[in-house]
């Protein structure tokens, strides 16, 4: 029985990233149909244990333009589309994806910023935050002062504590009280 490798994917408009994450990947074996279909198989670590997956792209790929790559930790395959077009998923099936196919995300780029053009970030570099009024006067702050504690009683209570003779401190009990 084989397993199936965590399989890592992106795209552009012309071309998918595949990537199969599968260290010391040995007798590694793709093929790749027009049609869209995607056969990957190899046998990995001590036991060579069986890798399989079978997946039905969501459109034609171009066989003759497509590539790969293999790393000692993975394989990337670089699989041109046949029409230019953004797919809405990798494969056919609808529904729940496949547990071991993710996206990847190092390699994602959104349909909108595929221009070249990098998105525009928010440079505030030569802004001057000490100018702006963020709703508050700066002479109307206190501290010291909670919202809404518009009385003086604060300043009451600790020259009344000034007044008074010290008290001694009592931990409170943690013996549930009994009444009788």
């Amino acid at each position: 029985m084989s397993r199936h490798p965590t399989i890592k994917w992106a795209q552009r408009s012309d071309k998918l990233f595949i990537t199969v994450e599968l260290p010391d990947a040995k007798n590694v074996k793709l093929k790749l149909e027009p049609e869209g279909k995607f056969l990957f198989s190899a046998t990995a670590g001590a036991d060579n244990v069986p890798y399989e997956v079978d997946l039905d792209l969501f459109d034609k790929i171009n066989v003759d333009e497509s590539k790969s790559s293999t790393t000692s930790r993975s394989i990337v395959y670089l699989v041109k589309k046949a029409e230019e077009k953004w797919w809405s998923r990798l494969i056919k099936q609808e529904g729940l994806r496949p547990v071991f196919l993710k996206v990847d995300w190092d390699k994602w780029v959104d349909e909108d910023e595929e221009d070249g053009k990098p998105v525009p970030d928010m440079d505030f570099g030569d802004m001057d935050f000490s100018k702006l009024n963020m709703g508050e006067d700066p002479s109307d702050f206190d501290a010291d002062v909670t919202e809404g504690d518009d009385d003086d009683s604060d300043t009451e209570e600790v020259e009344e504590e000034e007044n008074s003779e010290p008290k001694a401190a009592v931990p409170p009990s943690t013996e549930p009280e009994v009444k009788a």
